[in-house]
């Protein structure tokens, strides 16, 4: 195991699956860096298993996003505890 392998601990995954409807959740501490400044790699994901996705947020490309559709919108990060409470009150119910 390498050192930066060494530095990664997912804390967090999770998928479940409900009828046509996927809800994924993943968390991954990873070094501080330029791309991953506050050390957390996210995605927040619901979608269809047809692979439509109807609602996702996730910093895959070191910036904070929201997705939605084909539609992509840069957001500003809340904290990794706020954003995940904000993703499960947007999908409860659905």
């Amino acid at each position: 195991m390498t050192k930066a392998e060494s530095d990664i601990d997912t804390v967090l995954d999770e998928t479940r699956k409900e009828g046509n409807r996927v809800i994924h959740r993943k968390v991954i501490l990873v070094p501080e860096s330029s791309k991953f400044p506050d050390g957390v790699k996210y995605e927040f994901h619901h979608g269809t298993l047809d692979g439509e996705t109807l609602l996702r947020y996730d910093n895959a490309h070191g910036q904070h996003e929201k997705h939605i559709g084909d539609s992509v919108e840069k957001i500003e990060y809340p904290g990794i505890v706020e954003l995940y409470e904000q993703f499960a009150n947007k999908i409860e119910g659905t």
